[in-house]
Protein backbone atom coordinates (compact mmCIF):
# COMPACT_ATOMS: atom_id res chain seq x y z
CA UNK A 1 0.00 0.00 0.00
CA UNK A 2 1.31 3.53 -1.00
CA UNK A 3 2.31 6.09 1.50
CA UNK A 4 -1.24 8.34 -0.41
CA UNK A 5 -3.63 5.75 0.35
CA UNK A 6 -2.69 4.75 3.31
CA UNK A 7 -3.21 8.43 4.44
CA UNK A 8 -6.56 8.38 2.67
CA UNK A 9 -7.89 4.82 4.55
CA UNK A 10 -6.32 7.00 7.53
CA UNK A 11 -8.55 9.85 7.07
CA UNK A 12 -11.56 7.70 6.30
CA UNK A 13 -10.98 6.19 9.91
CA UNK A 14 -10.86 9.39 11.33
CA UNK A 15 -14.09 10.71 9.79
CA UNK A 16 -15.83 7.92 10.50
CA UNK A 17 -15.42 8.43 14.43
CA UNK A 18 -16.31 11.62 14.30
CA UNK A 19 -13.40 13.78 13.31
CA UNK A 20 -15.55 16.94 11.29
CA UNK A 21 -11.79 17.80 9.84
CA UNK A 22 -11.18 14.93 8.78
CA UNK A 23 -14.56 14.22 6.98
CA UNK A 24 -14.27 17.67 4.92
CA UNK A 25 -10.96 16.62 4.00
CA UNK A 26 -12.48 13.43 3.03
CA UNK A 27 -14.73 15.39 0.61
CA UNK A 28 -12.87 17.91 -0.83
CA UNK A 29 -10.71 15.03 -1.74
CA UNK A 30 -13.48 13.26 -4.28
CA UNK A 31 -15.82 16.41 -4.67
CA UNK A 32 -14.01 17.07 -8.28
CA UNK A 33 -13.74 13.73 -9.19
CA UNK A 34 -17.43 13.62 -8.60
CA UNK A 35 -18.19 16.84 -10.03
CA UNK A 36 -16.68 16.12 -13.65
CA UNK A 37 -17.87 12.52 -14.02
CA UNK A 38 -21.69 14.25 -13.53
CA UNK A 39 -20.75 16.87 -15.89
CA UNK A 40 -20.07 14.43 -18.58
CA UNK A 41 -22.44 12.09 -17.73
CA UNK A 42 -25.22 14.68 -17.62
CA UNK A 43 -24.42 17.25 -20.01
CA UNK A 44 -24.87 20.49 -18.06
CA UNK A 45 -23.27 22.51 -15.09
CA UNK A 46 -26.75 23.15 -13.64
CA UNK A 47 -27.56 19.40 -13.80
CA UNK A 48 -24.09 18.10 -12.28
CA UNK A 49 -23.98 20.83 -9.78
CA UNK A 50 -26.93 18.76 -8.25
CA UNK A 51 -26.09 15.72 -9.26
CA UNK A 52 -22.90 16.14 -7.17
CA UNK A 53 -24.69 17.30 -4.18
CA UNK A 54 -26.39 14.05 -3.88
CA UNK A 55 -23.64 11.64 -4.69
CA UNK A 56 -21.83 13.45 -2.23
CA UNK A 57 -24.61 12.93 0.31
CA UNK A 58 -24.49 9.35 -0.42
CA UNK A 59 -20.65 9.15 0.06
CA UNK A 60 -20.77 10.64 3.82
CA UNK A 61 -23.80 8.54 4.68
CA UNK A 62 -21.93 5.10 3.80
CA UNK A 63 -18.77 6.20 4.53
CA UNK A 64 -18.75 3.70 7.23
CA UNK A 65 -19.56 0.66 4.60
CA UNK A 66 -16.01 1.58 2.94
CA UNK A 67 -14.37 -1.75 3.60
CA UNK A 68 -10.81 -1.01 2.00
CA UNK A 69 -10.95 -3.63 -0.07
CA UNK A 70 -10.13 -1.33 -3.03
CA UNK A 71 -9.11 2.43 -3.67
CA UNK A 72 -10.95 4.81 -2.27
CA UNK A 73 -11.83 6.74 -5.47
CA UNK A 74 -12.37 3.73 -7.35
CA UNK A 75 -15.44 3.02 -4.18
CA UNK A 76 -16.32 6.81 -4.90
CA UNK A 77 -17.25 5.89 -8.28
CA UNK A 78 -18.74 3.25 -7.95
CA UNK A 79 -21.18 5.26 -6.00
CA UNK A 80 -21.33 7.93 -8.28
CA UNK A 81 -21.26 5.70 -11.45
CA UNK A 82 -25.02 3.89 -10.49
CA UNK A 83 -26.02 7.25 -8.99
CA UNK A 84 -25.73 9.04 -12.48
CA UNK A 85 -27.01 5.51 -14.52
CA UNK A 86 -29.92 6.16 -12.55
CA UNK A 87 -30.53 10.04 -12.87
CA UNK A 88 -33.55 10.75 -14.69
CA UNK A 89 -33.64 14.51 -13.29
CA UNK A 90 -31.26 15.95 -16.16
CA UNK A 91 -32.32 18.33 -19.05
CA UNK A 92 -31.03 15.07 -21.79
CA UNK A 93 -33.14 12.45 -19.65
CA UNK A 94 -36.44 14.83 -21.03
CA UNK A 95 -34.58 15.88 -24.15
CA UNK A 96 -32.72 12.80 -25.43
CA UNK A 97 -30.25 13.67 -28.42
CA UNK A 98 -28.64 11.21 -31.01
CA UNK A 99 -26.09 11.62 -33.49
CA UNK A 100 -27.96 11.75 -36.53
CA UNK A 101 -30.06 14.91 -34.94
CA UNK A 102 -26.45 16.71 -34.25
CA UNK A 103 -25.48 16.09 -37.60
CA UNK A 104 -28.65 17.35 -39.18
CA UNK A 105 -28.77 20.66 -37.13
CA UNK A 106 -25.40 21.00 -38.12
CA UNK A 107 -25.54 20.41 -41.84
CA UNK A 108 -29.32 22.26 -41.87
CA UNK A 109 -29.00 24.67 -39.03
CA UNK A 110 -30.06 28.45 -40.29
CA UNK A 111 -27.10 30.49 -39.09
CA UNK A 112 -27.38 33.59 -41.98
CA UNK A 113 -30.25 35.13 -41.50
CA UNK A 114 -29.81 35.40 -37.36
CA UNK A 115 -29.30 38.99 -35.72
CA UNK A 116 -26.67 39.55 -33.74
CA UNK A 117 -27.16 38.36 -29.91
CA UNK A 118 -23.97 38.59 -28.59
CA UNK A 119 -24.92 41.48 -25.79
CA UNK A 120 -21.09 43.26 -26.93
CA UNK A 121 -19.27 40.11 -25.30
CA UNK A 122 -16.35 38.87 -27.22
CA UNK A 123 -17.09 37.08 -29.76
CA UNK A 124 -13.50 34.89 -29.35
CA UNK A 125 -14.77 34.21 -25.66
CA UNK A 126 -18.60 33.03 -26.80
CA UNK A 127 -16.69 30.93 -29.69
CA UNK A 128 -14.59 28.90 -26.96
CA UNK A 129 -17.94 28.31 -24.64
CA UNK A 130 -19.90 27.03 -27.53
CA UNK A 131 -17.30 24.48 -28.17
CA UNK A 132 -16.75 23.45 -24.93
CA UNK A 133 -20.43 23.29 -24.42
CA UNK A 134 -21.01 21.64 -28.02
CA UNK A 135 -18.68 18.85 -27.14
CA UNK A 136 -19.91 17.99 -23.57
CA UNK A 137 -23.30 18.45 -24.90
CA UNK A 138 -22.13 15.86 -27.45
CA UNK A 139 -21.22 12.98 -25.49
CA UNK A 140 -25.45 12.97 -24.57
CA UNK A 141 -25.73 11.51 -28.12
CA UNK A 142 -24.46 8.07 -26.51
CA UNK A 143 -26.11 5.61 -24.89
CA UNK A 144 -25.81 5.40 -20.86
CA UNK A 145 -23.34 2.95 -20.87
CA UNK A 146 -20.92 3.87 -23.90
CA UNK A 147 -20.53 7.62 -22.34
CA UNK A 148 -19.31 6.50 -19.43
CA UNK A 149 -16.61 4.42 -20.58
CA UNK A 150 -15.90 6.98 -22.81
CA UNK A 151 -15.77 9.34 -20.18
CA UNK A 152 -13.33 7.04 -17.97
CA UNK A 153 -11.55 6.30 -20.27
CA UNK A 154 -10.77 9.60 -21.99
CA UNK A 155 -11.69 12.19 -19.59
CA UNK A 156 -10.27 10.34 -16.15
CA UNK A 157 -7.79 7.92 -18.68
CA UNK A 158 -8.64 5.07 -16.01
CA UNK A 159 -6.31 2.35 -16.24
CA UNK A 160 -8.61 -0.79 -17.87
CA UNK A 161 -8.13 -3.17 -14.87
CA UNK A 162 -9.91 0.12 -12.37
CA UNK A 163 -12.46 0.43 -15.31
CA UNK A 164 -13.34 -2.69 -15.48
CA UNK A 165 -13.40 -3.29 -11.94
CA UNK A 166 -15.84 -0.11 -11.76
CA UNK A 167 -18.00 -1.50 -14.30
CA UNK A 168 -18.63 -5.07 -13.59
CA UNK A 169 -16.65 -6.09 -16.36
CA UNK A 170 -13.18 -7.66 -17.61
CA UNK A 171 -10.11 -5.88 -18.53
CA UNK A 172 -10.37 -6.75 -22.20
CA UNK A 173 -13.88 -6.00 -22.80
CA UNK A 174 -13.34 -2.72 -21.43
CA UNK A 175 -10.81 -2.14 -23.75
CA UNK A 176 -12.79 -3.15 -26.75
CA UNK A 177 -15.86 -0.84 -25.71
CA UNK A 178 -13.90 2.00 -25.42
CA UNK A 179 -11.96 1.65 -28.56
CA UNK A 180 -15.49 1.23 -30.43
CA UNK A 181 -16.76 4.34 -28.70
CA UNK A 182 -13.67 6.45 -28.87
CA UNK A 183 -14.05 5.94 -32.71
CA UNK A 184 -17.41 6.30 -32.94
CA UNK A 185 -16.78 10.14 -31.39
CA UNK A 186 -13.60 10.60 -33.90
CA UNK A 187 -15.64 9.75 -36.73
CA UNK A 188 -18.46 12.31 -36.21
CA UNK A 189 -15.85 15.01 -35.40
CA UNK A 190 -13.91 14.22 -38.19
CA UNK A 191 -16.93 14.02 -40.56
CA UNK A 192 -18.49 17.33 -39.26
CA UNK A 193 -16.47 19.31 -36.82
CA UNK A 194 -14.31 22.08 -37.83
CA UNK A 195 -12.52 23.05 -34.52
CA UNK A 196 -11.27 19.29 -34.00
CA UNK A 197 -11.65 17.54 -37.54
CA UNK A 198 -12.54 17.84 -41.07
CA UNK A 199 -15.87 19.32 -41.00
CA UNK A 200 -17.54 22.40 -42.13
CA UNK A 201 -19.29 23.55 -39.25
CA UNK A 202 -17.31 26.30 -37.16
CA UNK A 203 -18.20 27.83 -33.59
CA UNK A 204 -17.32 31.59 -34.61
CA UNK A 205 -20.32 31.41 -37.40
CA UNK A 206 -22.66 29.26 -34.99
CA UNK A 207 -22.88 32.20 -32.43
CA UNK A 208 -26.06 33.54 -32.63
CA UNK A 209 -27.56 30.87 -34.02
CA UNK A 210 -26.50 28.90 -30.51
CA UNK A 211 -27.48 32.04 -28.56
CA UNK A 212 -30.93 31.93 -30.57
CA UNK A 213 -31.79 28.46 -29.79
CA UNK A 214 -30.72 29.02 -25.73
CA UNK A 215 -27.04 26.54 -26.33
CA UNK A 216 -24.72 29.34 -25.07
CA UNK A 217 -25.92 32.53 -22.86
CA UNK A 218 -23.69 35.79 -23.83
CA UNK A 219 -24.26 36.39 -19.74
CA UNK A 220 -23.47 33.46 -18.21
CA UNK A 221 -20.44 31.06 -19.29
CA UNK A 222 -19.95 27.97 -17.63
CA UNK A 223 -17.18 26.31 -19.11
CA UNK A 224 -14.63 29.66 -19.82
CA UNK A 225 -15.39 31.24 -16.70
CA UNK A 226 -14.49 27.90 -14.58
CA UNK A 227 -11.40 26.62 -13.29
CA UNK A 228 -9.35 23.86 -14.91
CA UNK A 229 -7.54 21.58 -12.82
CA UNK A 230 -4.81 19.19 -13.87
CA UNK A 231 -5.47 15.15 -13.50
CA UNK A 232 -2.73 14.78 -11.03
CA UNK A 233 -5.26 16.63 -8.77
CA UNK A 234 -7.92 14.04 -8.86
CA UNK A 235 -6.51 12.13 -5.88
CA UNK A 236 -5.74 8.46 -7.01
CA UNK A 237 -7.81 7.97 -9.74
CA UNK A 238 -4.38 5.71 -11.00
CA UNK A 239 -2.07 6.28 -13.43
CA UNK A 240 -3.23 6.96 -17.16
CA UNK A 241 -4.78 4.29 -19.01
CA UNK A 242 -2.69 2.07 -21.37
CA UNK A 243 -2.59 3.20 -25.21
CA UNK A 244 -5.43 1.13 -27.28
CA UNK A 245 -5.49 3.36 -30.28
CA UNK A 246 -4.15 6.62 -31.77
CA UNK A 247 -7.45 8.86 -31.41
CA UNK A 248 -6.22 10.98 -28.53
CA UNK A 249 -5.68 13.98 -30.92
CA UNK A 250 -9.22 13.78 -31.33
CA UNK A 251 -10.02 14.79 -27.65
CA UNK A 252 -7.95 17.54 -26.39
CA UNK A 253 -11.56 18.81 -25.08
CA UNK A 254 -11.27 16.58 -22.42
CA UNK A 255 -10.60 19.12 -19.48
CA UNK A 256 -11.50 18.75 -16.13
CA UNK A 257 -12.86 21.71 -13.86
CA UNK A 258 -12.81 22.62 -10.29
CA UNK A 259 -16.29 22.05 -8.45
CA UNK A 260 -17.62 25.20 -8.71
CA UNK A 261 -17.87 27.19 -5.35
CA UNK A 262 -21.84 27.40 -4.87
CA UNK A 263 -21.42 23.64 -4.72
CA UNK A 264 -18.23 23.62 -2.31
CA UNK A 265 -20.05 25.98 -0.06
CA UNK A 266 -23.40 23.90 0.15
CA UNK A 267 -21.02 20.89 1.31
CA UNK A 268 -19.25 23.31 3.98
CA UNK A 269 -22.30 24.59 5.09
CA UNK A 270 -24.09 20.78 5.23
CA UNK A 271 -21.28 19.49 7.53
CA UNK A 272 -21.09 22.74 9.54
CA UNK A 273 -24.67 22.01 10.41
CA UNK A 274 -25.39 18.22 11.02
CA UNK A 275 -24.47 15.58 13.77
CA UNK A 276 -21.33 13.14 12.77
CA UNK A 277 -23.44 10.73 13.75
CA UNK A 278 -25.04 10.56 10.20
CA UNK A 279 -21.65 8.90 9.24
CA UNK A 280 -21.20 6.90 12.36
CA UNK A 281 -24.06 5.15 12.42
CA UNK A 282 -25.03 4.86 8.75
Amino acid sequence: MDKNTEEIFALVEKATAGDREALESVIAGVQDLVFNLSLRMLGTFADAEDATQDILLKVITHLSSFKKESAFSTWVFRIAVNHLKNYKKHMFAKRPLSFEFYGEDIKNGTIDDVPDLTQNVEKSVLAEELKLSCTNVMLQCLDTDSRLIFVLGTMFQTDSRIAGEILGISPEAYRQRLSRVRRKMADFLSEYCGEYGNGTCRCANRINYAIQNHRITPSHQDYTAAEEIARKTMLDVKEAMEEIDDLAQHFSFARLYATPEQTRQFMRDFLNSTSLSVVKNA
